[in-house]
């Protein structure tokens, strides 16, 4: 019989897993498409520590399981390539026949995300974490609370899209705006009671207007 292979502490690794000669584990699985992928972590297990000097995160082993769920759940890998703005464009290209004020939301909202460093994310590692800094940044960027409810109500459908079509597993859109983002929006009051009053006894009194008072 063929030895089995041990990573450093003498623990049998799986089918796929390896341990580099500086520490680092692998794993190899094909993915839904027939192409190989690769992950790596410094810890096999959940239990194991970091190196020091490296940057924590997920084991091996916890890598292994998300990646086995997602194949199981027959998720598209990587989100299909498809980044934040793709994915907007792709949700706004379905909305025809809209108002044109609809339509110019769209756009505005299109051409902010344009000009972010989140648009070029790619859908499936973007993570609830992220959603909600990016709409923080957006407020402390000067943005107001009603532009970045408009953002949210693109994106978060979009991001649904995604989930619908397989691409990610969850909405990381999917949470109270007001829970983060402070709604410094204020009422504003069109005209005061003395204008009103002012308004009105003007067209009570002119011969062209006053035929509209009633209506007014």
């Amino acid at each position: 019989m063929s030895e089995k292979r041990r990573d450093s502490k003498n623990r049998i690794l799986r089918s796929g897993e390896r341990q580099r000669k500086d520490g680092r584990c692998a794993y190899k699985y094909i993915d839904a498409t027939g192409r190989p992928q690769f992950l790596y972590s410094w810890k096999p297990e959940a239990t194991d520590s970091t190196p020091h000097g490296k940057r924590d995160g997920l084991s091996l082993r916890e890598k292994e399981k998300q990646i086995r769920r997602d194949i199981e759940g027959a998720i598209i890998p990587r989100g299909g390539e498809m980044t934040v703005l793709d994915l907007v464009k792709k949700y706004l290209s379905q909305k025809t026949g809209v108002r044109h004020n609809t339509e110019a939301n769209y756009n505005f909202v299109l051409n902010i995300i344009k000009k972010e460093d989140f648009g070029r994310q790619r859908i499936d590692r973007v993570k609830l974490s992220d959603a909600k800094c990016w709409l923080i940044k957006l407020q402390q960027d000067g943005r107001g609370y009603s532009s970045i409810h408009s953002i949210r109500g693109v994106v978060r459908p979009a991001f649904q899209m995604a989930v619908d079509d397989d691409l990610i597993r969850k909405n990381p859109f999917e949470f109270q705006l007001a829970t983060i983002v402070v709604n410094d929006s204020v009422t504003r009051e069109a005209i005061t009671r003395k204008q009103e009053r002012a308004f009105l006894e003007f067209v009570k009194g002119d011969k062209h207007f006053s035929r509209y008072y009633d209506g007014i």
